[in-house]
């Protein structure tokens, strides 16, 4: 008889140990999780441009600028389309370069929405099959990287919003322009 109870109150137990763990895992924001690349050079990449313009985006043009923001997206990310309009702005802050990185997308609709949209970039490098993202660590998209001559200095997870422009994005950039 006390093996019967045992038998069926020790699943009851282990189930309600996951539900608690698992619940705790859920409750973390994500968004405050930091990056590898942080005070890192740039990491190396080479990938096509989305243009078709037979250049590439790669490192070198990163670098190339004093203050470069580094934006991965695609059109088929609702949270990318939110955040574009904000991009839209920041791309009009002189000194600031924005890049992109079109993340496993179909090009005919990346060119669609850039079209529809508009064009904050610099260059778009294509990333078809997900590997330069994962050279800057990225696990989600939008992911949105600032980097001050060569170095990262700042990732942002997920969509920026105007209240994160104001209170966290304008300010870092401030203190570098």
């Amino acid at each position: 008889m006390k093996n019967l109870k045992l038998k069926y109150f020790l699943p009851v137990v282990i189930t309600i140990v996951f539900v608690i763990f698992f619940s705790q895992l859920l409750k973390k924001d994500v968004t405050k999780l930091s990056s590898q690349l942080i005070e890192k050079p740039v990491p190396t990449f080479n990938m096509p441009t989305l243009l078709n313009d037979n250049q590439s985006f790669s490192t070198i043009d990163v670098i190339a600028s004093d203050i470069a923001l580094v934006n991965i997206w695609s059109s088929w990310c609702i949270p990318c389309r939110s955040e574009h309009e904000i991009l839209m702005l920041l791309s009009k802050i002189e000194g600031i370069d924005l890049y992109g990185i079109n993340y496993k997308d179909n090009e005919d609709n990346a060119l669609d929405f850039i079209n529809k949209l508009g064009n904050p970039f610099k260059k778009i490098g294509v990333d078809n099959n997900g590997r330069s993202s994962m050279v800057w660590g990225v696990y989600g998209i939008p992911e949105t990287f600032i980097i001050h001559k060569g170095t990262v200095i700042y990732k942002h997870i997920g969509p920026i919003h105007m209240n994160e422009l104001e209170e966290i994005i304008l300010p870092i950039l401030g203190d570098i322009l």
